[in-house]
């Protein structure tokens, strides 16, 4: 299994990364994707990763941190992704819920990342929420100029996003939220996306799934994410097991021919 985002630099894990991570790989994760929220923490992301055989990174900012990353340039995220642990370009996109920074700045801000991606072929990580229709639009006007992967990762958002981000080859991720009582809007669309366009992630320390509820999220939580997933979608948890983690290596292209350097484990 992929845990596709990770947010380990949180103070929440540091204490006990490694314990933390040891379960996880415990239970069946073989490789997580360290997420870089703000562009100052990408040395700390990136050095849990280089520390890990089994964990790439991404670098980027959260779009709540578009109003200080104003200066962030094309230049700065291609010369960053010169690191073969870099995996992806993000988290990036548009959030409209707390209104930490004007929607413009975000707009401006995500497009930078999606040049990015662009550039280097790197998967672009989008955070969308309350911002369906803006998120969209930037995204189709992009894909026109040039094509980029992309993930829709978290996904909460409408039937809309949705069906337009996979028009353009994106893949959406299932995270804890799928296991939620009155999550019934997102077990619907995570039902219909095709089966080799689903992946999964925790979004640790974040939204820790049934039954772990109300604790501190962790990657080891991983399966009980899956099998929620498998289990809105109709489905075996074995083949939704076996789909998210093939589509995450297909998509996390680099990241798979990392994980692939790594030794087999002693007998």
């Amino acid at each position: 299994m992929i845990d596709t985002h990770v947010n380990l630099h949180a103070e929440v894990f540091a204490d006990d990364l490694d314990a933390m991570l040891a379960r996880a790989r415990g239970v069946g994760v073989t490789g997580f994707v360290a997420i870089c929220d703000r562009y100052e923490n990408l040395a700390k992301v990136r050095a849990i990763a280089h520390a890990n055989p089994d964990i790439g990174y991404s670098a980027g900012a959260h779009p709540h941190y578009a109003k200080d990353h104003g200066g962030l340039t094309i230049s700065q995220l291609v010369a960053a992704a010169e690191d073969p642990k870099m995996v992806a370009v993000g988290e990036t996109g548009l959030d409209q819920h707390y209104g930490y920074s004007d929607l413009d700045d975000q707009v401006a801000v995500f497009r930078t990342h999606i040049a990015a991606s662009r550039a280097t072929g790197l998967p672009l990580i989008v955070h969308t929420r309350e911002a369906d229709a803006v998120t969209a639009q930037v995204l189709e006007e992009e894909h026109a100029r040039g094509a980029f992967p992309i993930l829709l990762h978290c996904y909460t958002s409408g039937v809309d996003l949705a069906r337009r981000g996979l028009a353009l080859g994106a893949y959406v991720s299932a995270s804890g939220i799928v296991s939620f009582r009155n999550a019934h809007d997102v077990r619907a669309i995570i039902a219909e996306v095709p089966a080799d366009r689903l992946i999964v992630e925790t979004d640790c320390p974040y939204l820790a799934p049934v039954p772990h509820r109300g604790r501190r999220n962790e990657p080891a939580f991983l399966p009980d994410v899956i099998t929620a997933t498998a289990a809105c979608r109709g489905e075996a948890v074995e083949a939704v097991r076996e789909a998210t983690t093939a589509n995450a290596l297909r998509l996390f292209s680099r990241f798979a021919a990392i994980l692939m350097r790594q030794p087999e484990p002693a007998a």
